[in-house]
């Protein structure tokens, strides 16, 4: 029963977490040593510089240096994404550039947020830093953060470039990815954990998975119960992370401040403030349960 949709990434991503030092400045080692535990635990590839990675805060120079550090450990079997984009389409296209010369094997480009383009100028965004780059591109459709649809008639058309090959959808509109997966090859990943298993179970990919920082194992395996045909299996490992997944996503804090709340990453970077004790208490119980199962 193993899905036949394509992989050009991995089927099970991690949307890795940047690791600070305590006085805030990037941590490479510690990104090195966070990088290789996703790798033995069970992700095929890792996005780097996204959401989860605090990409708004970030420079450009600390996106190469991660890239470069995670690459340095993990070495060339791993697919490696790197976000790109912006408000503007000439950062897009700057990150594209220094993302290609540090190594990225792909590009993750978000769509223009904040200002709220019209759909011919979103589409008209992607084909420019297809256009600039070598790379293979996954689109990055997060309508909630960005204030803007990439409506499933422009993944149709976006579609028809060889660089546009897939998309991270966080749009929760099954019915629209269905439509697209029905009449294109595109890769559909969900980047939103709660959809990962009934994504996959209608021809999508796999996902690019904040939770899966912390736990990558528990979040791989209803993919694996499904493709090899243990599909109540798969239904019942997916319902073991629905708390975890709850407190983490749907919590009203953002992944990035629940997932650095788990791990030894260092802080989260202003505007972003760590989570107060109870919601961290209480991820650390649902943690623990998920691990106990």
């Amino acid at each position: 029963m193993t899905t036949t949709a394509p992989r050009p990434f991995g089927r099970t991503l991690c949307a890795m977490i940047t690791p600070f030092t305590a006085t805030g400045a990037l941590d490479p080692d510690a990104a090195r040593a966070h990088a290789a535990r996703l790798v033995a635990e069970g992700c095929d590839g890792i996005v780097l510089s996204g959401t989860t990675g605090e990409s708004p805060t970030t420079t450009g120079a600390e996106k190469s240096a991660l890239l470069r550090a995670v690459r340095a450990e993990v070495g060339d079997g791993v697919p490696l994404l790197s976000g790109v984009g912006g408000p503007d389409t000439a950062t897009a296209l700057h990150l594209s550039r220094e993302a290609e010369d540090a190594g990225a094997d792909g590009l993750l480009v978000v769509s223009p947020y904040y200002s709220r383009p019209q759909q011919s100028a979103v589409e008209a965004y992607f084909l420019r830093v297809a256009e600039s780059t070598d790379l293979p591109l996954m689109l990055y459709d997060i309508p909630g953060r960005t204030g803007v649809r990439i409506e499933p008639e422009t993944l149709l058309r976006l579609a028809d470039h060889p660089r546009v090959v897939a998309v991270k959808d966080c749009s929760y509109d099954l019915l629209g990815a269905t439509k697209v997966l029905a009449r294109t090859s595109l890769a559909y990943y969900s980047g939103s954990e709660e959809l990962n298993l009934p994504l996959y179970a209608v021809g999508g990919t796999g996902y690019v998975s904040t939770v899966a920082n912390v736990a990558p194992r528990q979040m791989r395996a209803p993919l694996d119960a499904f493709d090899a045909g243990r599909t109540d299996e798969a239904a019942r490992l997916n319902g073991l992370t629905a708390r975890l997944v709850e407190l983490m996503m749907a919590s009203g804090l953002p992944g990035t401040v629940t997932a650095k709340a788990l791990l030894d990453a260092g802080p989260v970077r202003e505007p972003l403030q760590p989570a107060g004790r109870e919601a961290a208490d209480g991820l650390r119980k649902a943690y623990e349960e998920l691990l106990a199962a």
